[in-house]
């Protein structure tokens, strides 16, 4: 069953009066993303966690998605994982929507916590098939240039099939509710088109569309994004490929991780950048 890589608040169902339920998982969590690895801030800082702890509790900063740093006032991440569906509220009514960038560890300090001020959806997105699935958050106050990660534009080598690539995030290490405090990251290799869309050929899986989306993992499977993970980064020779978005399961033979392919909605994302007054 095609499954989205979020947090889906309805999904922690239980007393809205206990915080537990909304985490599921241990704090000892294992591995990282999929078949990951521990990693640090210093080595991914365009790798920031979205957070409300109005929506989704204090415990682990009330992460509930990732996203990536484009422009000094720019976060990409999924257009999905600001739906109602996952928020449990309309969008306009999230009253601390957060971008918290340079903290690897949700329970530690460091870093910063930025306001967003604006949040533009994709026009193009189509919440039935996940087709174009991305969204451009402009913050309050602007991140340090240090922090932007290069788009790689379309015919960029990096998404030859056969290139490894990494993806990161917070979310589930095993696809049985196991969520870590700190940030991993998995090794990953880009999937050639046709193994992507006889994986994904539009039954109750989904259906790749090769335009506008990207898929990577291992034939073998084990390295993958899992729930909670949704809008981080999948970066290839140092630029951003591909944002979190779906797939069936986590780390399964045969049925890699979708991402949208950011040379596929580049013209949306340099509007959003254009628009956030950041230098194109």
């Amino acid at each position: 069953m095609r499954r989205r890589l979020v947090r889906v608040l309805a999904a922690l169902a239980g007393s809205l009066a206990l915080s537990v339920p909304l985490l599921p998982g241990s704090a000892g969590a294992r591995g990282g993303v999929v078949g990951g690895e521990r990693v640090g801030a210093a080595e991914s800082p365009w790798v920031v966690a979205l957070v409300s702890r109005d929506r989704f509790g204090a415990v682990r900063g009330g992460q509930f998605c990732g996203g990536a740093v484009v422009g000094t006032s720019t976060v990409l991440t999924a257009a999905h994982c600001l739906s109602g569906e996952v928020l449990g509220v309309p969008l306009r009514e999230v009253r601390d929507l957060t971008v918290v960038a340079g903290r690897a560890d949700l329970r530690a300090g460091g870093g910063t916590e930025t306001a967003v001020r604006r949040v533009t959806l994709n026009p193009g997105y189509d919440s039935s098939t996940n087709e174009g699935d991305v969204a451009a958050l402009t913050l309050a106050k602007p991140l340090p240039r240090s922090a932007v990660i290069a788009m790689a534009p379309p015919g960029d080598p990096a998404y030859r099939a056969g290139t490894r690539a990494r993806v990161y995030g917070w979310g589930d290490t095993s696809g049985r509710d196991d969520y870590p405090d700190a940030l991993r990251a998995a090794s990953v290799r880009v999937l050639p088109e046709a193994t992507c869309a006889k994986a994904y050929p539009g039954s109750t899986e989904g259906r790749f569309v090769g335009a506008r989306m990207l898929c990577a993992g291992e034939a073998e499977g084990g390295r993958d994004a899992c729930q909670g993970d949704s809008g981080g980064p999948l970066v290839a020779q140092g630029k951003l490929i591909g944002l979190v978005s779906w797939g069936n399961g986590c780390g399964k033979a045969s049925s890699p991780g979708v991402y949208t392919r950011v040379a596929g909605v580049l013209g949306f994302l340099r509007g959003g950048i254009a628009e956030s007054g950041d230098p194109r």
